[in-house]
């Protein structure tokens, strides 16, 4: 049976791995109250009892099952209830003979009277590396045994589950073996009988013989005899046997290498100082191949940094091009702005002086053309006169008098009624003129009035789009930067787990970020725009991928969130030396919280977040950007509203409100609604104002169109009136014709004809004055107009371009910012990588001193340090081995006696007794005496000498010095406080207790008939309390049997 060693001794290759166990230092004094012991396991997880189940064994016809706890066990109960049952039915169960339980010599003893067999079922733990067969039989080995009525047993080894797996004893061997259970040994099951012939034993030789049963010395003896018996045996039978030569021969090389190398111990020690050597130079070797590496590397980094250092001066002056280009269109966008803005009052003039000669002309028309039909008049009257005068001369009728005087008043009437007509005429002309120009103004109210609606309706409709984003973003609060945004995250969220992504994506970067304080949302959102709903990969592979995916969601010709690439860092970059900074205003960084690394350092790289101020009022950051110098390193400064200050230029902001950032959801979901309803009613009104303009301007065209006729019909009335003048001017009167009056008439007429002519021709060279200087007007006009929307078409690619270079400069800065950060961290890893050859150095010294020291003369190695390494381990384990299997017996005795002394000696200073252990190994005897008192007043007396309750308690203190240098992994003690006075029952108690919680890796199983009510309550101790035993119950009717007997029934 294979045996556990300490662990300062190497077991053979094919023994199991050991327990580790260390022996805490005793205080000779008494200040240690207990043995401590230290383990690696903090619960036993192979070889112990698990549960007992017993049917028709002894007198009983049932008992159990006993679930067994992992540390401490009391089976409690009064004599007679099976007590001594169960720690028998354990060494029976468990292969034992029936005579190593004292309780009987055969085993059909132990089947209940009237019953045919017996049957014992022993669960045991099976975990851990230690497991045995673990793929076979689980976390639990189930053995039962049945015990026919003639004596014999049969076995089935059972796994976890319940599969039978082996029938065969051979297979219980092993697996007691493997656990080093041995129910023989008194140190694993010390019964009541075997407790009482130990303490009424007065042989020192039985007390050694118990020693050497308990620490397996007796089995190690016995297996080293065996050994040398099986030499001996192996040598004769090569002698006898012809046919079996070649193997006995090959076994008795191998037995003659076996012994022979323990003669080679001085030679693998000598291999072993020459390895030693060999690495001592090894390892100097190793480190100078280091060095040289660590120079290569330092060498390829100088070199590197200076490429950095040209990198940084290129990037300097791209930056320097791109910050002058940036400055050039700036100032060619102000001049376009400046004569925008001086051209305008002139515009304003220009246009007013063009209506005002537009009107003068219009008027100096009117005229003229009153004139010209004046003009007209005259001209047939002056043809009608002289009509009339020749007509007048030829006749020679004089004697229609009264008719003529008649003709007179009618002809009076009619000039009085035409002058009527006349002023009629004007005022309708006047009317006219009125309604001509209140059209003009309607419809130039309409105009306006309609390109407001317009704008009205365009604002409505996206404030209900940012509405219907809002209460969307209620649900998701994702949907405020887009209402494919949820599930894009999604899609990103899928390729990540498929593994197309080198690291994650981030974005949007708005959903990243939180505002310290909400009134500057709506600056922040002016500053960052479109960054808000950016996303930012560490490659440009990653980038692929997700402009891949945004195809899915975003349709052609439709903008896209920007993608940054920038390689992810854990930490935030060191903008301390370049951060603009006020005592009173925040910057963008300063103003947001930020937990991920790579949204702030992408806001930096791509707005500069901290060279920007945000200044609520807008005078203030007039004053602060503009009436004095900026801030250090600050650029721009946008206020609460959103508008953008630099040191020359102020630029307002289109927007009222923040659409990303804002906190308030519902305050701004309620201040859009009504926002739309006073667009709404907005539009409302101004359709209708329009209604009533459309209203007007119909009214007003018809009034106009009535006037106008109403003026034709006065012309009509007037021609037809100065018709019938001429008419009668022209009849022939006979009676009276005055000629001279006539001619005096028609002179006249040719003098206001003259008059008017020129009257005419003047109007004629006012309207064409005023005709010219009304082209010359809108000719002005037209120009500034033209040279306003000229400058205002080149103001629109200038803008473009100034963003253009205003990214362009965030790259170029970024781009030095990345190699200064390059540049420092390759710094840092250079001074490092010098920092690691200095100490390099002075290792390699220390290592030479210590290779010189070792073997003074350099040796050529060609072999690594980690070769070396492993030959020496190798080589020292076989030396191990050799002592273990050959050279170290005595050694191990030495050992297990030294400890148990020491054990023993600590154990009954809990009572202040003293103690002492003799062994004598040549006689194999052992005498132990103790002396109860002080040790200097008494002298040392045999165990003996004492009662039986310090007797007990001497042996209680010996078992467990046992129990603490044996590897059983459980200990059965039955009744171990039977002879002891409750002083020394507690003591020896709480010395139990104390070593099985210093050694929670074993089980520990006491039989005791006291009821235990005062132990501690713990999670570690678990009683079993036994039923009391039937009434008439009688003793077992055991005989003694033979020992062939015994053997024959197991």
């Amino acid at each position: 049976m294979a045996k556990r060693k300490e662990e300062n001794f190497s077991s053979p290759k094919n023994a199991k791995r050991p327990r580790q166990e260390e022996l805490e230092d005793f205080d000779k004094d008494g200040d240690e109250d207990e043995c401590k012991g230290t383990s690696t396991l903090t619960a036993a997880e192979v070889g112990i009892i698990e549960s007992i189940h017993l049917k028709n064994f002894m007198c009983h016809s049932m008992l159990g099952p006993f679930k067994f706890g992992s540390n401490v066990n009391f089976v409690v109960g009064n004599n007679g209830s099976g007590k001594s049952a169960v720690l028998t039915a354990l060494i029976v169960g468990l292969g034992g003979r029936a005579v190593a339980t004292n309780r009987g010599s055969s085993l059909k003893g132990f089947v209940k009277d009237g019953q045919n067999s017996a049957d014992i079922s022993i669960t045991l733990r099976n975990r851990g590396d230690d497991a045995f067969k673990a793929s076979v039989y689980g976390n639990s080995i189930l053995i039962q045994q049945h015990i026919s009525i003639d004596g014999s047993r049969s076995y089935k080894l059972k796994s976890a589950t319940g599969s039978v797996v082996s029938t065969k004893k051979e297979e219980l061997i092993a697996i007691l073996d493997h656990f080093n259970i041995q129910v023989d040994n008194p140190v694993s099951v010390l019964t009541q009988e075997m407790s009482k012939q130990f303490l009424q034993s007065k042989n020192e030789g039985d007390k050694y013989k118990f020693f050497m049963k308990a620490t397996q010395l007796e089995q190690m003896k016995e297996d080293y005899s065996y050994i040398m018996e099986t030499k001996e045996r192996t040598k004769e039978q090569i002698h006898q046997g012809e046919e079996r030569l070649t193997e006995l021969k090959r076994q008795c090389v191998e037995k003659e290498e076996r012994f022979q190398s323990i003669a080679g111990l001085s030679t693998m020690k000598t291999n072993l100082e020459s390895l030693k050597h060999e690495m001592a130079w090894a390892v100097v070797n190793e480190i100078e191949k280091q060095l040289n590496a660590i120079r290569d590397n330092i060498k390829i980094g100088e070199d590197r940094a200076a490429r950095l250092d040209r990198k940084m001066e290129e990037q300097q002056v791209r930056l320097n091009e791109a910050e002058q280009k940036y400055k050039d269109i700036q100032d060619k966008l102000e001049k376009i702005s400046e004569e925008t803005n001086a051209r305008a009052p002139e515009c304003m003039a220009l246009k007013a002086d063009v209506v005002a000669k537009k009107r003068a002309y219009n008027e100096a028309e009117v005229l003229y053309n009153r004139s010209l039909n004046e003009y007209k008049a005259l001209k047939k009257d002056d043809e009608q006169l002289c009509k009339r005068i020749e007509e007048l001369k030829k006749s020679t009728d004089q004697s229609l008098e009264p008719e003529r005087l008649e003709r007179q008043k009618k002809i009076s009437w009619l000039k009085e009624r035409v002058k009527a007509l006349r002023n009629q005429e004007n005022s309708v002309n006047q009317e006219i003129e009125q309604f001509q120009q209140a059209i003009e103004k309607d419809k130039e109210e309409y105009g306006k009035i309609k390109r407001e609606e317009s704008d009205v309706k365009h604002a409505l409709s996206y404030n209900q789009r940012q509405l219907k984003e809002l209460k969307d973003s209620k649900t998701d609060r994702l949907k405020r930067f887009g209402p494919n945004v949820p599930a894009l995250l999604e899609a990103i969220d899928d390729a990540y787990r498929q593994g197309l992504f080198t690291y994650k994506p981030v974005g949007p970067l708005g959903a990243c970020i939180h505002l310290r304080d909400p009134e500057l949302a709506l600056a922040i959102e002016s500053c960052l725009k479109g960054l808000l709903q950016a996303y930012c990969c560490h490659n440009h592979a990653d980038e692929r991928v997700l402009q891949a995916l945004m195809k899915r969601f975003y349709l052609p010709g439709t903008s896209r969130p920007q993608i940054i690439v920038s390689e992810f860092r854990n930490e935030i970059y060191d903008v301390r030396h370049r951060a603009a900074y006020h005592p009173e205003f925040p910057t963008v960084l300063t103003a947001l919280e930020i937990d991920n690394a790579v949204v702030a350092n992408s806001l930096i790289d791509m707005r500069g977040i901290e060279t920007v101020l945000l200044i609520k009022n807008n005078s203030v950051a007039r004053a602060v950007m503009q009436s004095q110098k900026p801030p250090k390193n600050c650029r721009e400064a946008f206020t609460a509203e959103g508008d953008q200050v630099f040191a020359g230029r102020y630029y307002s902001s289109e927007n009222t409100r923040p659409k990303f950032l804002s906190r308030d959801v519902d305050s701004e979901i309620s201040d859009l609604e009504n926002e739309v309803e006073n667009k709404m009613a907005q539009i409302l009104n101004l359709q209708q104002h329009l209604s009533d303009l459309e209203k007007d301007i119909k009214r007003n065209e018809e009034l106009l169109k009535r006037c106008q006729l109403h003026y034709k019909e006065l012309e009509m009335k007037i021609r037809k009136s100065n018709s019938e003048i001429r008419e009668l001017e022209n009849i022939e009167e006979h009676q009276s014709v005055d000629i001279a009056t006539l001619e005096d008439e028609a002179q006249e007429n040719k003098s206001k004809m003259k008059m008017v002519e020129k009257h005419m021709e003047q109007q004629k060279e006012n309207m064409e004055h005023l005709k010219s200087l009304k082209i010359e007007a809108e000719n002005k006009y037209d120009a500034i107009k033209l040279k306003i929307n000229q400058l205002s078409e080149l103001a629109d690619p200038l803008k473009d371009e100034l963003n253009l270079a205003d990214s362009e400069v965030d790259n170029q800065k970024r781009g030095k910012r990345h190699y200064e950060e390059k540049q420092k961290e390759h710094l840092d890893t250079l001074n490092k990588k010098k920092r690691e050859l200095d100490m390099k150095e002075k290792e390699l010294e220390e290592k030479m001193s210590q290779a010189r020291q070792i073997c003074p003369e350099r040796i050529e190695v060609e072999k690594s340090a980690s070769i070396l390494d492993k030959e020496i381990n190798r080589l020292r384990q076989k030396i191990q081995a050799e002592h273990a299997s050959h050279g170290d017996r005595e050694e191990i005795m030495r050992c297990l006696t030294l400890r148990c002394k020491l054990y023993f000696d600590n154990l009954l200073s809990q009572r202040a007794y003293c103690g002492k252990m003799n062994f004598d190994h040549k006689n194999e005897t052992l005498s132990i005496s103790v002396q109860p008192g002080e040790g200097n007043k008494a002298a040392f007396n045999d165990m003996r000498a004492l009662s039986g309750g310090e007797r007990s308690f001497s042996t209680v203190c010996f078992i467990l010095s046992l129990w603490s240098i044996a590897e059983s992994p459980f200990r059965c003690l039955d009744e171990f406080d039977v002879y002891m006075d409750m002083v020394n029952r507690r003591i020896a108690m709480d010395l139990i207790l104390k070593m099985a919680d210093s050694q929670r890796f074993r089980q520990f199983i006491l039989l005791t008939p006291q009821s235990m009510s005062s132990l501690p309550s713990s999670k570690l101790i678990r009683i079993l309390r036994m039923s009391d035993p039937e009434r008439g119950q009688t003793t077992l009717p055991f005989r003694p049997v033979t020992q062939e007997e015994e053997d024959d029934q197991s």
